[in-house]
């Protein structure tokens, strides 16, 4: 059985984009980013929704050959073009770089999808773990914590019906001083 994870850069006041929908200030520094090319490249299944995909697919499918990319950004490229993604949507007629378009419920394709997979899954996008992590399908959450406030925006979890309980099974403080938090559901 697969496992679901949901991890993103958040501002320091929980949010995954500001109030334009921005992220310019969530930009990873290099271990930061070598942290995330390791989740990426252990990871079996990837889940987007139709904005995040577009945003990243309008840029790493060939932002390796960008002259002055940083090694641990060109490996990010290659590690991103090679994983496979489903993409939930109902208005793109179709996705590239590994990936299939799924029009069905994300709840139940997810459930569907952690019976038959073999290792890590993830959900990348705030808005489309929201109805993941409400139903209980979240097996581990990570936040990189960085060192800005911006007010408002998407916040990393959405709101609740009930709370969740979560214990803190990592923590790890970065240079730049960004901070890991790996946190797993508890009963």
């Amino acid at each position: 059985m697969g496992k679901l994870t949901y991890g993103m850069n958040i501002s320091v006041d929980g949010y995954t984009v500001d109030g334009k929908g921005e992220l310019p200030w969530a930009g990873p520094d290099d271990e930061v980013h070598q942290f995330w090319n390791n989740r990426v490249r252990d990871t079996a299944v990837s889940l987007y929704g139709r904005n995040l995909y577009e945003l990243m697919s309008a840029y790493w499918p060939t932002a390796d050959q960008a002259p002055d990319i940083s090694p641990v950004a060109a490996e990010f490229a290659r590690l991103w073009r090679a994983m496979p993604k489903v993409v939930f949507s109902k208005t793109l007629e179709s996705v590239d770089w590994n990936s299939r378009l799924e029009r069905g419920d994300v709840v139940e394709v997810a459930r569907k999808l952690k019976a038959e997979t073999d290792g890590m899954m993830e959900v990348a996008g705030a808005t489309l773990a929201a109805p993941l992590v409400r139903a209980g399908l979240v097996d581990e959450f990570l936040v990189v914590v960085t060192t800005v406030a911006v007010g408002g925006g998407t916040p990393f979890f959405p709101a609740l019906e009930k709370w969740v309980k979560l214990e803190l099974v990592e923590n790890r403080t970065f240079p730049s001083g960004q901070v890991l938090l790996r946190y797993v559901p508890v009963d």
